[in-house]
């Protein structure tokens, strides 16, 4: 069922008043006001035991648009499952100081991947420590760019499996309950992250404009590092995952996420829009938040990413390098020998009809036919 109010209708009333934008903000905007719409073509459907007919259109595949997500993540979510390793599953969070989002605003591509190495680094360091684990381990890390009221704030959430393998390629087991000193992963990241910016700093790579041109100065940079140096950096780690399941519902939650989806959207009211967020004195509880609109899009833009940028990546034992070996001898190691049924190769609508009990191809009218396309519609975008 359509929600009441879409993204893609906010941005169709009210685009015009955002501004001068760059092409890829142009593109994303595009791609969800035309997503599903007979812009993209399609096809026109059929009942082959009634009347009924239907039009089809074509997604437009954006990975910005809230409606294109599902089928994506789905196949994404069943390659993971192949690589469950026999242990818990932790959920750690690194985040920066609210000092240093600006920075990353104006350089996102180059910070986003200091943010990368500095938390994934600060993870494989700490947990081949012996004084904390002694082995080396696999994780999975997400980059969200947003807070629920849509403002900007950086952070990676790993999915980190509490098991490694130690010098001699043997699997180490962590405990259920714990796993790596949140403390040391805040220390540590901090660390690892300033010298990283005051390196790239010293490399002329960063570029200040507006309202921090003051930080090309050099004691004034240097003054924005040592201030946040001497903060407690919020870095945590939740409650591991109950099972294998409970891992695997986590990443249909955080993978594939973008900044709003639909569903959040309550109504858009002359030119204001009004959105649930998350209740943080009532957890488990939402409440209403309400932006103008041109706010409420210009806070959706920023967390548009930089082209072809990776957001998901996979690091030590679970990166794509080492991944198909390792697994295979960590399931050795443990007498693992049955493999999982995968969904990942699968066409959408088996995807559907497995995933949600849902057959598109059952016509919605008299329930016994079955919708044949009938006639193809051209892409307009494509044609003259």
């Amino acid at each position: 069922m359509r929600a009441q109010t879409e993204l893609a209708d906010i941005f169709r009333k009210h685009r015009n008043g955002l501004g001068i934008l760059t092409p890829d903000k142009h593109k994303v905007i595009n791609a969800v006001v035309n997503c599903r719409t007979k812009v993209l073509g399609g096809h026109a459907l059929a009942c082959n035991q009634c009347d009924y007919k239907k039009n089809a259109y074509n997604s437009c595949r954006n990975r910005h648009c809230p409606k294109c997500q599902f089928l994506t993540k789905v196949k994404w979510i069943e390659k993971r499952r192949q690589e469950l390793l026999p242990c818990s599953y932790f959920h750690v969070v690194f985040t920066i100081p609210q000092e240093l989002r600006s920075v990353f605003r104006q350089n996102q591509r180059l910070c986003y991947d200091l943010l990368f190495k500095a938390t994934s680094g600060t993870l494989k360091e700490v947990a081949n420590n012996p004084k904390n684990f002694g082995a080396q381990i696999g994780f999975i890390g997400i980059l969200h760019t947003w807070a629920q009221n849509l403002v900007y704030h950086p952070h990676i959430h790993y999915v980190v499996p509490a098991g490694g393998l130690n010098s001699k390629n043997k699997w180490i087991k962590g405990r259920s309950d714990y796993f790596l000193p949140v403390k040391i992963l805040g220390i540590v990241f901090r660390a690892k992250l300033l010298k990283a910016l005051k390196e790239v700093y010293n490399q002329d790579k960063l570029e200040f404009f507006g309202k921090l041109e003051h930080l090309k100065q050099p004691a004034m940079f240097d003054e924005l590092l040592y201030q946040v140096s001497a903060k407690n950096w919020h870095t945590y780690s939740k409650k591991p995952f109950a099972g294998a399941k409970q891992v695997i519902s986590y990443l249909g939650q955080y993978t594939h996420r973008i900044a709003i989806s639909n569903y959040r959207i309550v109504e858009m009211k002359d030119d204001k829009v009004v959105f649930k967020v998350r209740d943080n004195d009532n957890p488990g509880k939402s409440k209403l938040a309400t932006l103008s609109a041109k706010e409420f899009l210009r806070r959706f833009l920023q967390h548009v990413l930089p082209k072809g940028y990776m957001r998901i990546r996979h690091f030590g034992i679970l990166g794509n390098r080492y991944k198909k070996e390792k697994i295979k001898l960590i399931r050795k190691l443990n007498n693992i020998i049955e493999a999982l049924d995968s969904m990942s190769d699968l066409h959408w609508q088996e995807v559907l009809l497995k995933y949600l009990n849902f057959d598109v191809t059952i016509c919605p009218s008299c329930s016994c036919g079955t919708l044949e396309a009938v006639e193809q519609m051209e892409n307009e975008l494509n044609t003259s």
